[in-house]
This record gives C-alpha cells, sequence and structure tokens, in this order.
C-alpha cells in the first residue's frame, strides 16, 4: 500500500472500528433511554411511591454513575481501553436482569442505585474509546457524529418504550428489551481494534487532575446548568403531560423530536465543529435552547408542547458536543478518558440534581413549577457561558 493510500485511510471519519463504537453506544443508550421515560411510572403504579421518592430512588442511578466517572476515566487512561470498556458494559448489561428480580421498592432502589456505576465506566470508556479511534484531524467532527448514536437511541428508544407499554402494560417486556439492547452492544465493542497505549507511571500517578481535569473547570459548572435542565424534562415529562397538559400518547413523539432536532443540530454543526468554532457553536445552542425551555413552560398547548422540543433538541445538539470538545482542547492527550469523564460528570451532577429537585418542587409546589425552575436555571447557564466560559476555553485551549 503506498503512502499516499495510508495516509487517506488514516483520514477516513467513518472507518470500521469508529462505526463498532457508536452501534455499541446506540444500544447502551438504546437500552436507558427505553426505560427512563416509564420508571416514575412504574414506581408510582407498582409500589405506590410519591413524586418526591420516586426523584430519590431515580436520582441514586445518577448519583453513582456521578461518583464513579472519576474514577472510570482514571482508570480508561491508566490501564487498558479495550479491557475497561468489555468490562464495564458486561456489567452494565448484566444489571438489567436486576429489575425483572426486584420484587420489592428496596430491591429496586439497590439495583437502580448500584447500575449507575457500569453506566459511568461504560459511557466514559465508550467515548474515549471512539476519539481513538478517530484521526486527529476529524477528531472535533467525529466527535459531533458520535452524538449522533445517543440521538438516535433518545429518538427511538422512548417511543418503543411507550408503544411496548401502551400495548402491553407489561414493564418485563420492557426490561427484557433493554437486557437484550445492551447485550447486542457488548456483543459489537468486544469486536472493536485499537492500538494499546504505553502507560506511563509516574510519582504523580494519583494527581488529582487524572481523576478530574481542574484545567477545565468553568466548562464542567457550565454543564451542570445545562444537565440539570435536561434531568427534570426527562424525567418528568411523562407525569407532567399527563396531570397538567392532558397528553398520555404524546411523550413518545415529544422524545422522537426532539432527538430529530439533534440529530438534525449534529448533521448542521459538523462543519463548523472541524473549522474549531467550539464557542460558536455552543452559545448558539445555549440561546436555541433556551427558548425551547421557556417556551415548553410558557406555553403549555400543543403547539408550544412539540415546538420547544424541537428547539431543546437542536440547541442541545449545537451545545452538549462543542463543550465535550472545548474539554478535549483543554486536555493532554493522556487525559482523554479524565476529559471524557469530567464532562459525563458534571452533566451527572447536573442531572442528579435536577431529578432530586424536581421531584421536591413537583410535590411541594406542583410540576409547573419545577419546569418554571429550569427555564430560569437554563437562563443563568446561557450567562456563565457569555461572561466566564467562553473566555475560559480561549486561554486554556492547547489544540493538540
Amino acid at each position: 500500500m503506498s503512502v499516499d493510500m495510508m495516509s487517506k485511510e488514516k483520514e477516513t471519519l467513518w472507518n470500521a472500528e469508529y462505526i463498532k463504537i457508536m452501534v455499541n453506544n446506540f444500544g447502551m443508550y438504546f437500552s436507558f433511554y427505553l426505560l427512563t421515560p416509564l420508571l416514575p411510572l412504574y414506581l408510582s403504579d407498582n409500589f405506590g411511591c410519591t413524586k418526591d421518592v420516586i426523584g430519590l430512588v431515580l436520582s441514586g442511578y445518577t448519583l453513582t454513575a456521578l461518583m464513579f466517572r472519576p474514577l472510570s476515566g482514571f482508570l480508561v487512561d491508566a490501564f487498558s481501553r479495550k479491557t475497561m470498556l468489555v468490562v464495564f458494559l458486561f456489567l452494565y448489561f448484566i444489571f438489567f436482569g436486576g429489575y425483572l428480580a426486584a420484587s420489592t421498592l428496596l430491591l429496586f432502589a439497590i439495583v437502580r442505585t448500584l447500575h449507575g456505576i457500569p453506566f459511568g465506566g461504560s459511557t466514559v470508556a465508550c467515548s474515549t474509546v471512539a476519539i481513538d479511534v478517530l484521526p486527529s484531524s476529524r477528531r472535533n467532527e467525529g466527535i459531533g457524529y458520535y452524538g449522533l448514536s445517543n440521538n438516535l437511541a433518545t429518538a427511538i428508544a422512548p417511543t418503543v418504550g411507550i408503544y411496548i407499554y401502551h400495548k402491553t402494560h407489561n414493564f418485563d417486556i420492557l426490561f427484557w428489551t433493554a437486557f437484550i439492547a445492551a447485550g447486542l452492544g457488548m456483543v459489537v465493542a468486544s469486536r472493536v481494534k485499537i492500538r494499546e497505549r504505553t502507560v506511563k507511571r509516574s510519582g504523580r500517578w494519583l494527581s488529582l487532575d487524572r481523576f478530574f481535569l481542574t484545567r477545565g473547570w468553568a466548562i464542567a459548572v457550565n454543564l451542570v446548568f445545562f444537565g440539570f435542565c435536561y434531568g427534570v424534562l426527562s424525567n418528568y415529562l411523562a407525569i407532567y403531560g399527563r396531570e397538567q397538559l392532558g397528553i398520555t400518547g404524546g411523550t413518545g413523539t415529544f422524545f422522537t423530536i426532539l432527538s430529530i432536532g439533534l440529530i438534525l443540530s449534529r448533521l448542521h454543526g459538523s462543519k463548523s465543529l472541524r473549522k474549531g468554532n467550539l464557542t460558536h457553536n455552543a452559545l448558539e445552542g445555549i440561546i436555541i435552547s433556551t427558548l425551547g425551555y421557556v417556551l415548553f413552560v410558557a406555553y403549555p398547548q400543543m403547539a408550544g408542547y412539540y415546538m420547544s422540543a424541537f428547539l431543546i433538541g437542536f440547541g442541545n445538539g449545537h451545545m452538549y458536543p462543542a463543550h465535550q470538545n472545548m474539554m478535549i482542547n483543554v486536555a493532554r492527550n493522556n487525559q482523554r478518558g479524565t476529559a471524557n469523564s469530567s464532562v459525563l460528570t458534571a452533566w451527572d451532577v447536573g442531572q442528579g440534581l435536577g431529578i432530586l429537585l424536581g421531584g421536591v418542587v413537583a410535590e411541594h409546589l406542583g410540576y409547573t413549577s419545577a419546569f418554571w425552575m429550569i427555564a430560569v436555571v437554563q437562563v443563568l447557564g446561557l450567562l456563565f457561558f457569555i461572561f466566564l466560559t467562553k473566555s475560559f476555553f480561549q486561554q486554556r485551549r492547547l489544540d493538540i
């Protein structure tokens, strides 16, 4: 093979290993989002949980994922990324069987909480391996496209889950479906081929910066704001729609429209990401998603409900990959796992707080107040980006 052909092959974005890791990522998020909008209904109908108890039980998953993210980033950087990926995915797959066996609220809460550990590790390992198999010249663009696998799962899984539920009213079928999807993703990921790195261990092997990318703290704080908003939206949408708007079959359509917005946004923003216009992409996305959150609660009609879904999806599709790329661009080459874990940790902190506080506010003030709360938080995130994060990133970017 000639040098030119080898160079061209190295610069190929859609290589076989990248596609495999995207397929696995789809399976992982499909199994997650299949259950997400329906678990509040499951806890309410099967165990008679109140709104604040639902928030407490569901926040456990995000809390353990959050707590394990920094360690998983360290493990992915310090050991074989392929080995770590397969181990985390296997544990993530097995835990779905625990939902089928959990016959009491306590057992369900334990299984759900512990399930967050392998989920946290799997998402960090998967996104880091995706970066490793991308050519450096296509990395910003590739990270943007990588999120399409999440977005497709977000579009399809809630719709499939809600359809199965309305047809069968049997949560065991949902749990089995999630179990199989996670297993198929794991099998595909086990066949990914990546070049193993030589791990250099030094006296500072266990420094703080190996667990959380302190160079990117402002980027992480910004993501906490946006994760908070999405945590409330994704977990309480079904109940809000049923109790406040009288919408019993529109949740799946909402997530489908939201995901269409995400997908179109990823495609629209790929050229800008390739050119390195990260702060422009981020700001554009934040403004659009802020309009979506405000519209959602300010205009509680069918038109506002579905239009807000598109705006939130389109905005987040610009905002999230831009923030992920910003974090990676302030990290050194041997800190990619830490950079990814820091991004996901920040998002989990936000989602966990959103799920927990959203349930408390909904219990005492109602779901309308909970959704007004996230509109305010989203505006605060926008202001934080404009006045701090944008200049913070420009001063620290490494572009390596």
